[in-house]
């Protein structure tokens, strides 16, 4: 079988058999793929531990006819001690790994900005440079912006206008961002100025403007609408960090 290397970070993990895995990756170069690593599961697999979720390693793999195998795999961050160490960290980590799987729909292809956003997600739930909640709110909406679904937070999505000529204060997930008073919906949702800046900043990655302060409930819950809805399916991991609340 012909092999490639990689980097790439485990969304998740399936058993097989009595001692082997499906491995669920997103890579740098070849996007999503899934790799069977065999004998993970015994206790002297060569694999150790890196081929969990939220780790990130160097990968040999042999391309296979459905899946192809893992046969080397060296770590470079692990990102899965400290998240998995503290479960608000964990639960917002289940978030970004579980978007990202839904995200990628299709497998080897190629979407290294939104690799890189991933990085970026981790290293900073892993330090616990910023609020857990706030960091997978973010990548939420910066991921869903960089395949195409970006809010408009600055104008009504029916008039066009802005702010400073009308009350922006309804916010339509479906519509795709702001509404003004005269063009609201039934389904739209009336939004504070705050709601507004929060989710503009969570989608720009601006955490000057974010501050230390928590997110607005109305905020978090427009997020989980948002992700919900351009992905098309629920996401298992916002209900159990609602539950949590």
């Amino acid at each position: 079988m012909a092999t490639y290397r990689d980097e790439g970070v485990v969304l998740r993990t399936t058993k097989l058999g009595e001692a082997d895995r499906i491995i669920t990756l997103f890579t740098r170069s070849h996007g999503k793929v899934r790799a069977v690593a065999k004998g993970v599961r015994r206790t002297k697999s060569r694999f150790g531990s890196r081929l969990e979720p939220f780790m990130r390693a160097d990968l040999l793999l042999a391309q296979g006819r459905n899946l192809d195998v893992v046969s080397q795999a060296a770590s470079l961050a692990t990102y899965a001690e400290p998240i998995c160490a503290d479960y608000d960290r964990y639960t917002n980590g289940g978030v970004i790994l579980e978007t990202a799987d839904k995200l990628l729909s299709s497998e080897h292809e190629p979407a290294q900005t939104q690799y890189l956003l991933l990085i970026s997600a981790l290293k900073a739930l892993s330090t616990g440079a910023r609020d857990p909640r706030m960091i997978s709110a973010s990548y939420l909406m910066r991921a869903l912006a960089l395949a195409g679904w970006q809010p408009r937070c600055d104008a009504c999505i029916v008039c066009a206008r802005t702010g400073g000529q009308t009350d922006l204060n309804y916010f339509s997930v479906s519509g795709g961002g702001l509404v003004c008073q005269a063009d609201h919906t039934p389904e739209s949702v009336r939004v504070t100025p705050t709601v507004v800046g929060q989710l503009a900043a969570l989608t720009a990655g601006d955490w000057a403007s974010l501050g230390r302060s928590p997110l607005d409930p109305l905020t978090d819950r427009l997020v989980e609408k948002w992700g919900e809805y351009y992905l098309e399916r629920p996401l298992r991991s916002l209900k159990l960090l609602d539950s949590t609340l």
